[in-house]
């Protein structure tokens, strides 16, 4: 049952034809590109990713690391890659060429990263933490922190990490109670205990820098008083070589579910009050710096989340290929030999359902990675301001829908399987493991719900929502081709839908019902999520209704047809689920919320 990790004709279709990536290479940040360059870094992630990341994934999910009080062992396969992987300079892809980057476009270097997760998710862990880190200190830290840890991160000499979760606080990062002491040598001394830090001890570099949230003794209550702060496992010396140990101990290893092949640790930040951190930009400032490292981890969480429920789709379609059982007519005679059980409808339907949950969501966070190059790269301060609401708007669905539904993929990837999923000899049940994490990743869904509810709808007179629509207004009068103009009039009605359940929903907030929309959070997510994912089918079954025009291999134009297929059974299987969701916030449905403890 061996498959390409990703179809060959999807990542230039998504890059090409959907996004159009090589129209970036006109602007001056990115004119030393070009097609040709953007295929090569492709081509060498998808070979590093299958020789290296690939053969270990399945092994390492089964010899997670071990701590023996002392130090961390883990398998030498993953420092191989590891190493490959920042040697070929992915780390500090897309960074300026002047600080050892490759200077690519976001959306190539999210692509790039595709077949790292598809490959091994638990590998690609340390990396990816370590870019998004450094990507806040570039934008925030003093330039004595730049110059001391940026090129050492981005060069993977160091690795890095955030740690904001404590023993008692999850989500709630207002109750932080990691401390962090002014020194009359302006460091600090932290002090505290953290929890769930991906990747917070190993041996794979020669230093680990943590990203720490704490509160100054004195700041204001809340929120309000978190600051952020870098804390290295070990000091500097004053040439910039790693010196001694900072007083950051690993309490242990966390046994998680999925992802195994990446350390989960519980760490406690000065034991012997002899933690030295370093503060981030201005006190009393640390949630806002660290949304941005969460923000991009967010498109990074579902995207990852898409790629395994990608890897998953891939993985079943090649088993229900191969594995016959069972017979269709006319063949249906006992003596007719039984079929290949991807010949059967209900199959069929469950190949589909993944399908169009995972390439939906690859579409989807590509389109969001896009939207960072077209605001780099715009020229009117006013579009620059428009696609970062938009960005803003649709990051929470970028991280919710695609975590939610790639498990989902996963989930009818095992029951294709049937009995084979199920069995740990196969990897379908892994695939599902590992992306159960990532509903849970950087802010729950629920939290993402809420977000978009009470705040991104809303905020800036509801900019976001505005570019939303003219976006996607745009591309739906564009669809001239008979196929996708049929799905047009399909989502149109939902459009208008959404317009009087926004006007709904603005009364209800000023009003009781306000505490009943808490509790519906997630139907606000259902509707906006299917509307957009609906948007990123039709812009993929359009551009693929005009490709078939022209003269192509049978495996091509199988491609591109399935592409139609796979919008359809969007639109039409899964579109019309959210008119519960519009019913239930339209009525101020109290169920959920009149809910008391008693009762459950």
């Amino acid at each position: 049952m061996s498959s390409p990790l990703i179809n060959q004709f999807e990542m230039p279709f998504q890059l090409y034809d959907v996004l159009a990536v090589e129209q970036l290479c006109q602007h001056q940040d990115f004119s030393e590109h070009s097609k040709e360059t953007f295929d090569a870094v492709m081509d060498t992630a998808e070979k590093m990713a299958t020789q290296l990341f690939l053969p270990h994934n399945h092994v390492a999910d089964q010899n997670e690391p071990t701590f023996d009080g002392k130090r961390i062992t883990m398998m030498q396969e993953v420092k191989a890659a590891f190493d490959a992987y920042r040697e070929a300079g992915f780390i500090a892809a897309r960074y300026p060429f002047e600080e050892g980057g490759m200077q690519l476009p976001e959306t190539v270097n999210i692509a790039l990263s595709s077949y790292f997760m598809a490959a091994n998710p638990s590998s690609m862990a340390y990396p990816f933490l370590t870019s998004a880190a450094a990507n806040l200190l570039s934008h925030f830290a003093d330039d004595g922190i730049k110059r001391a840890f940026l090129p050492k991160m981005l060069s993977g000499q160091y690795t890095g990490t955030m740690a904001l979760t404590e023993p008692h606080a999850g989500s709630s990062l207002a109750d932080i109670r990691t401390t962090a002491t002014k020194q009359d040598d302006g460091s600090y001394r932290i002090k505290g205990n953290k929890i769930y830090i991906s990747a917070g001890d190993h041996e794979l570099a020669d230093n680990i820098v943590h990203l720490v949230l704490a509160k100054i003794p004195g700041g204001p209550a809340g929120v309000k008083g978190i600051s952020l702060f870098l804390v290295p496992k070990f000091r500097l010396n004053k040439d910039g070589s790693v010196g001694d140990s900072n007083d950051v101990a690993l309490a242990g290893l966390l046994h998680k579910l999925g992802y195994r092949g990446t350390t989960s640790t519980a760490l406690s930040f000065g034991e012997n009050n002899d933690c030295h951190g370093y503060l981030v930009g201005e006190p009393h400032c640390g949630l806002k710096y660290m949304f941005m490292m969460m923000n991009e981890a967010r498109i990074a969480v579902g995207y990852g989340a898409a790629m395994i429920g990608y890897r998953g789709y891939r993985y079943s379609l090649s088993y229900a290929q191969e594995r016959t059982q069972g017979r269709i007519a006319p063949h249906d005679k006992p003596n007719d030999p039984p079929t290949p059980i991807v010949n059967h409808g209900d199959v069929k339907r469950m190949l589909l359902a993944q399908k169009a949950y995972s390439e939906g969501g690859i579409a989807l966070c590509l389109y969001g990675a896009n939207l960072i190059d077209r605001k780099r790269i715009a020229s009117d301060s006013d579009e620059q301001k428009d696609l970062a609401e938009l960005l803003d708007l649709l990051t929470p669905i970028v991280k919710a829908w695609p975590s939610e539904y790639g498990v989902k993929a996963n989930d009818i990837a095992i029951q294709v399987l049937g009995g084979a999923g199920y069995m740990r000899e196969y990897m379908a049940e892994q695939f599902w493991r590992d992306n159960r994490l990532n509903p849970i990743h950087e802010g729950t869904n629920g939290i993402q719900a809420l977000d978009l509810t009470f705040r991104k709808l809303w905020q800036d007179n509801g900019k976001g929502l505005s570019v939303l629509q003219r976006e996607l207004i745009n591309d739906l009068a564009k669809v001239d081709t008979p196929k996708a103009a049929v799905l047009v009039t399909k989502l149109t009605p939902y459009l208008e839908k959404l317009r009087v359940l926004l006007e709904h929903m603005a009364k209800s907030m000023q009003s009781a019902s306000a505490m009943t929309l808490s509790g519906n959070a997630q139907a606000v997510m259902n509707v906006m999520a299917g509307i957009v994912v609906s948007w990123m089918w039709l812009r993929q079954a359009a551009i693929a209704e005009k490709l078939l025009a022209g003269q192509h291999s049978e495996e091509k134009t199988n491609f591109y047809l399935g592409k139609l297929q796979a919008a359809k059974y969007f639109i039409n299987w899964e579109l019309p689920l959210i008119d519960r969701d519009i019913s239930v916030l339209m009525e101020d449905d109290a169920t959920c919320v009149e809910t008391r403890e008693g009762w459950l």
